[in-house]
């Protein structure tokens, strides 16, 4: 299959082959002159389409990296034939790859939120794509970043929203995540529709969950999906804007009036 085909085939829209023709060109690249090549931060959904890509092309080498563990936007690294996935990740973590954190801290006092970091630094017209997970605590935000940005943001993030910043490298190893906050959910359904268990885990009626999924507000494994008749499986992410991320964690088992058992992990 050529490229154009395999293009044809995956993209949805004009943005998606656009991401997928830079995936390609990464893979190439780490096939062609086999070195390490990376695209620039995935959201999750964008991630989605990449391992779609992946497994269309014949699952090359490769792996997804973020900084850390749990990294919720993520590059993916294709691999030349001569470097493990294991390798690569130790290089990185020791300050060896495409990845830097940096560490900006303001008075406790400032109340920055995630919005502040971001707009801070999308407005020096730096693409969404170079910016990582921003891990903002109390009196701190680590920034994930491409290592090409870093020296930039060193020099010149100094201040987000009315605050001022003390901005310094940070190895990845001393990142410090957010502790993930979890609700544990048991409930039954008649039947795993999407509707369904998007009831169940967002606490609403499923009527309610109907009107969100025809909305559009609804999204299935990071995919729009608008068919409240969808069957959900073990391990489906399920996420509804403003109400949050939940995941399906079992699925099965009868109850004495013949439903469906499930637990869900609601992200709060």
């Amino acid at each position: 299959m050529t490229k154009t085909e395999r293009l044809d085939k995956l993209a949805r829209d004009g943005e998606e082959r656009l991401l997928l023709a830079r995936a390609m060109d990464k893979m190439d690249l780490a096939q062609r002159k086999n070195i390490p090549a990376s695209t620039g931060f995935l959201s999750p959904s964008e991630r989605v389409s990449v391992e779609n890509l992946i497994a269309a092309s014949g699952h090359p080498a490769h792996l997804f990296f973020g900084g850390y563990e749990g990294a919720e936007r993520t590059i993916c690294v294709f691999l030349p034939d001569w470097q493990e996935p294991e390798e690569f990740q130790a290089l990185a973590m020791a300050g060896e790859g495409p990845v830097a954190a940096l560490r900006c801290a303001y008075s406790a006092d400032a109340g920055l939120t995630h919005r502040d970091f971001l707009g801070a630094i999308l407005g020096r017209g730096i693409d969404r794509e170079k910016v990582g997970d921003l891990l903002v605590g109390s009196d701190s935000c680590d920034l994930l970043v491409l290592e090409e940005l870093a020296d930039y943001l060193l020099m010149d993030l100094d201040s987000a929203g009315r605050a001022r910043l003390r901005t310094k490298r940070l190895p990845l190893d001393q990142l410090q995540p957010p502790e993930v906050k979890v609700r544990q959910i048991r409930d039954t359904v008649a039947t795993p529709r999407l509707d369904a268990v998007a009831a169940a885990a967002f606490s609403t009626s499923r009527s309610k969950a109907a009107d969100l999924i025809s909305a559009g507000r609804v999204q299935l494994n990071y995919r729009d999906c608008l068919k409240a008749d969808r069957l959900v499986e073990e391990g489906d992410v399920l996420s509804c804007r403003g109400l949050g991320k939940a995941v399906v964690k079992s699925l099965g088992g009868r109850s004495k009036k013949g439903r469906t058992m499930l637990e869900i992990e609601r992200y709060l």
